[in-house]
């Protein structure tokens, strides 16, 4: 009889040390999975990875004072714009010109303000409206664009043909002075191109119906 009982209470007990190591070996699996899991989804600085979140396409770049002053300005003075584009694009007091045009230039600002805001990433600079509030020169302000809408209709057209020569006008000064003291080759190279694109853009203003003269 107490082999017996020794018998059954080893049995058991090995029974109980099996059943032990099981859920031992599911824990050890379910804590790799969990740990695999956190590491893909969770970024190196601790924030949680986004799903289909779009990779930087530009390499690092070292950015000067003038280059981050340049794109920190440029991006506000485009999105500003664009909100004013979009509007004169609606508009039954623009012209069919002036609102096609309007379009086209909205369309370029965009793709500029995309290409801006990579290389900002790329220096590893937090974009910043740092002039946000200030009336300065070429931004078309939510004051001068309040200020447009409640133009007569006579003076409609040329209010609006002077904000955009001034945006344009300024756009392209700032990107003049990029190229003398900016020091990343290729914020220096949008700046060439966006003065080049500014001066056509200002000439085919200048050609539109009924701009000739306006402001």
């Amino acid at each position: 009889m107490g082999t017996e009982l020794m018998t059954g209470v080893g049995v058991a007990t090995a029974a109980r040390t099996r059943n032990w190591r099981l859920v031992g070996a599911v824990a050890i699996l379910v804590a790799t999975a969990l740990a695999v899991v956190l590491v893909q989804g969770w970024g190196r600085d601790g924030s949680r990875a986004k799903a289909n979140e779009p990779a930087a396409t530009a390499a690092p770049i070292v950015l000067n004072g003038t280059d981050v002053a340049y794109l920190q300005l440029l991006i506000p003075m485009n999105d500003s714009a664009l909100v004013f584009f979009s509007y004169l694009g609606t508009s039954e007091a623009a012209t069919p010109a002036l609102r096609e045009f309007a379009g086209r230039l909205a369309a370029t600002h965009r793709a500029e303000v995309g290409e801006m805001r990579s290389l900002l990433a790329a220096g590893g600079v937090p974009e910043e409206n740092i002039h946000e509030g200030h009336q300065m020169p070429g931004m078309v302000t939510e004051l001068r664009l309040a200020d447009l809408k409640q133009a007569p209709p006579a003076e409609f057209g040329a209010r609006a043909v002077t904000l955009i020569r001034e945006h344009l006008a300024q756009s392209a000064v700032v990107s003049r002075s990029e190229q003398t003291s900016g020091g990343d080759d290729r914020v220096k190279a949008v700046a060439a191109g966006l003065e080049k694109a500014r001066n056509a853009e200002l000439a085919e203003l200048e050609a539109l119906p009924g701009t000739s003269g306006a402001g």
